[in-house]
């Protein structure tokens, strides 16, 4: 079996499209709320949102790219490119059939899908674009990554709702772990703020009201009323631990375990007692080799919504101990659904890399009911040897992986 390294990451997120100013605002507890830019929102009964500030889309793209792939594709792109430099692979010198791409997404391209139906509702089916069908499909995020570097191997966006990202991450580590592939970019994208975006998730009651971008996001709290939409992307390059020692690579961190299961209990609500993510943490350790009282850290999935935090907790409770520090960078990011475990494996990397524990912003009153040992409002400085970052999604997923500091 291989052991699989993290060598490079890129990031496009509400706090931050590059590491410095991800990890500054990750620390310091700044948040990426604000009022809805993209539409008018006034009748949703949703103001906020966590909108990607200051995208530098000249970077890595020309105008025509933003006709010809969709916001969420662009994201992942970028962030794939930004995670290769830092990894120093040179795609010249790979064997291009071994290298992979697993990039998923919950929803794709929402916003495309809002327009062309509003078009062909007004104008007719004959004006619908042409290029409608690749900019909506949810894997052309994973599609354009590969096609932009010449990947050739395995090629897969799972959709997996809000545990897209850590699922992808997951399957492409044991990929590598078994020998399939070289190196995988992994990860998750997704851009969603947009009118049927908030106004599908307000319908359900998920989002929070709150005009207060400090009181919006506040998983824990006593008075969470829902999440505030996010954007964005996070992307890591895999590799297996020989294929980035041969090359001489800079090693930031291991995956070490990697857990999947099933709620199977209904259709957007998690298992109250929390049993299916307790198992998929007790999988990820277990695979990992490690006791529950090795974690230092759980990024949470940790949503703000009443039902998703107290189940969590409950899931923590059950498969660690009470030394793993717990908070939920949602507070911080808001939640970027199918992008959210990319985004949350990096913030669960740097936190090994630079030993502290990131906040979990603007909390008044952690929720008597939630036990778990929450780090609320500041930054912790401690060791953190093992990690674990957390994914639930809509559906009963539940997707766990377990990330190592890497010591030679």
């Amino acid at each position: 079996m291989n052991r699989v390294v993290i060598t490079g990451f890129g990031v496009a997120s509400p706090i931050g499209n590059d590491e410095e100013t991800f990890l500054k605002n990750l620390k310091e507890g700044n948040h990426g709320f604000g009022p809805i830019t993209r539409f008018d929102a006034s009748q949703t009964g949703i103001t906020l949102a966590a909108e990607v500030k200051d995208f530098p889309l000249e970077k890595y793209f020309i105008k025509k790219d933003t006709k010809r792939m969709e916001t969420y594709s662009l994201y992942a792109i970028y962030s794939a490119f930004e995670a290769l430099k830092m990894s120093g692979i040179d795609t010249e010198q790979e064997d291009m059939e071994r290298f992979g791409v697993m990039i998923g997404s919950g929803v794709g391209g929402l916003g495309t899908i809002q327009d062309q139906v509003l078009k062909m509702d007004a104008k007719g089916p004959a004006r619908v674009s042409p290029m409608f069908v690749p900019l909506a499909i949810v894997n052309m995020a994973a599609g354009n990554v590969a096609l932009r570097i010449g990947a050739k191997g395995i090629c897969i966006s799972t959709v997996t709702a809000c545990a897209s990202g850590t699922h992808s991450i997951g399957e492409a580590f044991r990929n590598i772990k078994h020998g399939y592939s070289d190196v995988i970019i992994a990860g998750g994208a997704e851009s969603c703020i947009n009118k049927i975006g908030i106004s599908g998730f307000a319908a359900l009651t998920a989002l929070s009201t709150s005009e207060d971008p400090q009181r919006a996001s506040i998983p824990f709290d006593t008075k969470r009323d829902g999440f505030v939409m996010g954007e964005g992307a996070g992307v890591l390059v895999l590799e297996s631990l020989e294929h980035a020692q041969k090359r001489g690579a800079k090693i930031l961190g291991e995956i070490v375990g990697y857990g999947a299961t099933c709620d199977a209990y209904h259709m957007t609500a998690p298992s109250p007692d929390g049993e299916g993510a307790a198992r998929a943490i007790k999988e990820a350790i277990k695979e990992a080799g490690i006791t529950p009282a090795d974690v230092n850290y759980v990024n949470a999935h940790g949503t703000s919504t009443q039902a998703n935090d107290k189940a969590e907790s409950q899931a923590i409770e059950t498969a660690l101990t009470k030394n793993a520090y717990v908070s939920s960078t949602k507070s911080l990011t808001g939640h970027l659904l199918g992008g959210a475990g990319g985004v949350e494996a990096i913030a669960s990397l740097l936190a090994i890399q630079h030993q502290f524990i990131p906040p979990t912003a603007n909390i008044q009153e952690v929720d008597p009911e939630i036990k778990a040992n929450i780090v609320v409002n500041e930054a912790k400085e401690t060791p953190v040897n093992y990690a674990v970052s957390n994914s639930l999604g809509f559906g009963g997923h539940n997707a766990v992986i377990c990330l190592k500091r890497w010591e030679d």
